[in-house]
């Protein structure tokens, strides 16, 4: 019976040292990386669009 309750104190002692060094040696996050689109291809795309536009309707009004 008193190995039995050792080894439970032992398990428990092994259980809560691991949750301690383990939060212990815990790292925080790395900071989110910056965006890689910043809309400057959204506005490109827009523009182009708008130009062919443009060309169209000139093309067709003349």
């Amino acid at each position: 019976m008193e190995t039995m309750k050792m080894c439970f104190m032992v398990t428990i002692f092994a259980l809560v040292m691991s949750h301690l060094l383990q939060s212990i040696n815990a790292q925080s996050p790395a900071p989110a990386p910056a965006p890689s689109n910043d809309g400057a291809a959204i506005d490109q795309g827009v523009a182009y669009v708008l130009m062919l536009v443009a060309l169209a309707l000139t093309y067709i009004i003349h």
